[in-house]
């Protein structure tokens, strides 16, 4: 969407966009984020970083050191189709504040590093990849774990475990057998529209979608396949 930061400043005036939302991963992987209003996210902003504290966030730093920096990826800056407000969804890269080299334990600086050594060798200068996106779409999932129990349960209104359930506006019969869900149409799909508007969502976030459908799996189990592309996309 963008190929550089003075781009964004630019988007970020033109269409009154409300919130940035900076966001950078964990060392386990999972997404972070925090809100910047645009009267604070600014050319100085973007060129000198936006400060946090690495010993909150998980396999980061200790409390002694820290201070941590974040420095924007332009190419990642999608407006959030799900805010109410207006808002900037951006990846940003985490660095050291004293010598802003890029930091270590931070997986998209491991990403880009490790596209730089690819192409370093003279292997190959470009790699793709191509995850398939599968998952469940539950309508419950409850778990816990007491001094005398343990328990976990999900739910699904497409799973063959409802057959007998008394649903609301009554239960039409339609579910997925055990390993019956690739792939029948609706109304044994119930989940199409929801594909479809995941898929709409994707697709204005910038990625190239080849198909959905439902999986072998009963309760909702569901695939999206994204067409390949670079690790950092």
């Amino acid at each position: 969407m963008f190929s550089n930061s003075d781009e964004v400043l630019r988007f970020i005036a033109d269409e009154d966009v409300e919130f940035i939302d900076v966001r950078f991963c964990d060392l386990p992987g999972v997404m972070q984020h925090f809100t910047v209003p645009p009267d604070f996210f600014d050319a100085e902003v973007i060129e000198e970083g936006l400060a946090f504290d690495g010993s909150s966030v998980r396999g980061f730093q200790s409390i002694h050191e820290s201070d941590m920096l974040l420095l924007p990826d332009p190419a990642t800056a999608r407006i959030d189709p799900f805010r109410v407000q207006k808002t900037l969804n951006m990846n940003f890269f985490v660095h050291d504040p004293f010598t802003r080299e890029a930091y270590s334990r931070d997986p998209r600086n491991v990403a880009r590093k490790a596209e730089e050594y690819l192409a370093s060798t003279g292997i190959a200068d470009t790699a793709y990849f191509g995850p398939e996106a599968e998952f469940y779409c539950f309508d419950s999932v409850r778990f816990d774990t007491t001094s005398n129990s343990a328990f976990h349960e999900v739910d699904s209104i497409a799973g063959w475990w409802n057959t007998g359930t008394d649903e609301e506006g009554g239960n039409k019969g339609y579910k997925v057998n055990y390993k019956g869900g690739y792939f029948p149409v609706p109304p044994t799909d119930h989940f199409a529209d929801l594909r479809n508007a995941m898929v709409t969502h994707l697709i204005g976030s910038g990625f190239s979608v080849e198909k959905a459908h439902h999986e072998v799996g009963t309760g909702g189990q569901t695939e999206i396949n994204y067409k390949y592309n670079t690790l950092l996309h």
